[in-house]
């Protein structure tokens, strides 16, 4: 095979994982809007989870149905937050690599954080006290309570991430409109 026909297959084969690449690849900073909901939804499910297991009497920090539901809901919680944050950071990144800078950005990562380092600390400890499998009622009042800080918590970073799409347009294609 000629020089030059094998760079011409190497062309084609570029041209065809640059195709590729932009039509079945997500932009990265598009992946943190996408993953953002689940820890959200997840913490709020969790206090749902533990307040009707509070009224019902159930021990979430044992082995039964609804503490290893809860315990469980609570570890995906934690790591779903570490993923969101991280391509979070990401996706700061490539805004501000845009020329984008705001002091909203700064709080939102910062809540960020403290969020999704807090999430993930409350599963391994709702995973240590159900491994332990005890009825613990001394405890069972607080776990939802610390729930609802976390879920306050989370209800804040939301807020200033929302400021950041719909008042800031950040990561946001502008679309044209008619009229």
């Amino acid at each position: 095979m000629s020089w030059a026909k094998a760079r011409c297959k190497v062309g084609k084969l570029s041209k065809l994982l640059a195709n590729f690449w932009r039509v079945f690849v997500i932009p990265i900073q598009h992946i943190h809007p996408i993953l953002v909901h689940f820890p959200i939804v997840l913490i709020y499910m969790l206090v749902a989870i533990d307040l009707v297991a509070l009224v019902g009497g159930s021990a979430v920090t044992k082995r039964s149905g609804a503490g290893t539901i809860s315990t469980f809901v609570a570890l995906s919680a934690g790591v779903f937050a570490i993923g969101t944050w991280f391509f979070g950071g990401l996706a700061l990144d490539h805004a501000e690599a845009a020329g984008f800078s705001s002091d909203i950005a700064e709080i939102h990562e910062s809540l960020g954080g403290i969020t999704a380092f807090a999430f993930l600390v409350w599963g391994l400890v709702r995973f240590a006290l159900w491994m332990r499998n005890r009825d613990m009622r001394a405890v069972t009042i607080a776990i939802p309570l610390i729930e609802v800080c976390g879920a306050f918590l989370v209800t804040a970073t939301a807020y200033y991430g929302g400021l950041l799409v719909y008042e800031l347009g950040v990561n946001v294609a502008k679309t044209a409109v008619a009229g």
